[in-house]
């Protein structure tokens, strides 16, 4: 096995599921002391609507996958048959689950899985870097669009306490920053892949020349040369590779997000604005990215239990938030620790496998 490989393995081993679930379900914990109502769980009336949202949760979550699986079955051009593109797609999942998604959320992971998966090493890079460039078109095209649409004011008025007001003045500013790196990082990308990559890789290196960068120089060759790499894939794609990739993105993150209105829903007894709802979880989506924590552990509770209280009915934000997290998150946590091993078992030989199992 090859050092990189083994790396790689040892950086999302699944025992490092602990770090992730002691940090979310320390900040749920806190949240649900700090707001504890029983007079409002006594207040719960479970309906068959109640059951309905709440199977509604699931079958977003199952859309999510499910678009994601028509996206990389599209970028590999159909190489990976349905249970294939399961594999990798939960194993992706487990990857960002345990990396912080401003350093890349698994990338090279996920690339490292689909060269396993018999998909030859340019269309692995390929199929990866747009993945990624099209998840940042449609964080690039959604936030001017729900901010405009809704305004500012309704956007970040959750945080109306006069001692929060600096916070929802953060919060603001911090979506704003975090959306225009991206924004850079994508039109970045958009040349490289779509026009000059040999520039970028020239521009790349030369930055990275700069004593106070040298020890990146490196990483940033290989950026370089998975940038070149993925622009001659790319060249001569018919037009369903980019309606199919497309459409899976843009199912896949409606789905995610409309998972928490689905949640609402289940226990609220009039009507809610779900746009306002869905808005400001595509602003908790961009600020979430810059969180240092596995997977936004922490972050995304805390934020949920402010961005979104005002659609919950009293003292139940901590609860919903910890109902999110464990729809949403959590699963991919012990579905990819569950999976790893297997995987391993039918993608590496014998050999190479023994040498892994100290890792895992």
């Amino acid at each position: 096995m090859q050092p990189d490989s083994r790396q790689l393995l040892r950086t999302f081993r699944p025992s490092r599921i602990l770090l992730p679930v002691l940090l979310g379900l320390g900040a749920a914990t806190f949240l649900l002391l700090r707001s504890f109502d029983p007079v409002a769980f006594q207040k719960i009336t479970w309906t068959w609507k109640s059951t309905f949202w709440i199977a509604m949760a699931f079958v977003m979550m199952v859309i999510r996958d499910w678009a994601y699986m028509v996206r990389i079955r599209a970028l590999t051009d159909n190489e990976l048959n349905w249970r294939n593109a399961f594999n990798v797609i939960m194993l992706w999942e487990f990857a960002s689950a345990l990396a912080p998604g401003m350093i890349g959320g698994g990338f090279i992971f996920a690339i490292f899985i689909l060269n396993r998966e018999k998909i030859n090493m340019g269309k692995s890079i390929t199929a990866v870097m747009v993945s990624s460039f099209q998840d940042g078109v449609f964080l690039a095209i959604m936030a001017p669009f729900v901010y405009f649409t809704i305004g500012k004011e309704r956007l970040f008025s959750s945080l109306t306490d006069a001692a929060l007001v600096p916070l929802s003045k953060g919060f603001y500013y911090t979506f704003w920053a975090v959306y225009f790196i991206i924004l850079a990082y994508k039109v970045f990308v958009a040349y490289a892949l779509f026009i000059n990559p040999r520039f970028i890789k020239y521009i790349l290196l030369r930055l990275f020349s700069f004593p106070i960068l040298r020890r990146w120089k490196h990483s940033a060759l290989e950026t370089g040369n998975q940038l070149v790499i993925a622009s001659k894939g790319l060249k001569n794609k018919q037009r369903k590779f980019w309606v199919n990739s497309f459409f899976g993105t843009f199912a896949s993150w409606t789905a995610r997000y409309t998972i928490v209105n689905c949640l609402i829903l289940a226990f609220h007894q009039t009507s809610i604005d779900n746009f306002v709802v869905f808005a400001r979880q595509v602003v908790m989506g961009i600020i979430i990215l810059l969180s240092p924590t596995p997977g936004g552990s922490g972050l995304a509770e805390f934020m949920f239990s402010d961005f979104l209280s005002e659609f919950i009915p009293y003292g139940l934000s901590a609860t919903l938030g910890l109902l999110w997290r464990l729809i949403s998150y959590y699963p991919y946590l012990f579905i990819g620790a569950i999976l790893l091993p297997r995987w391993i078992r039918r993608r590496f030989s014998r050999a190479e496998a023994a040498k892994v199992q100290d890792i895992l």
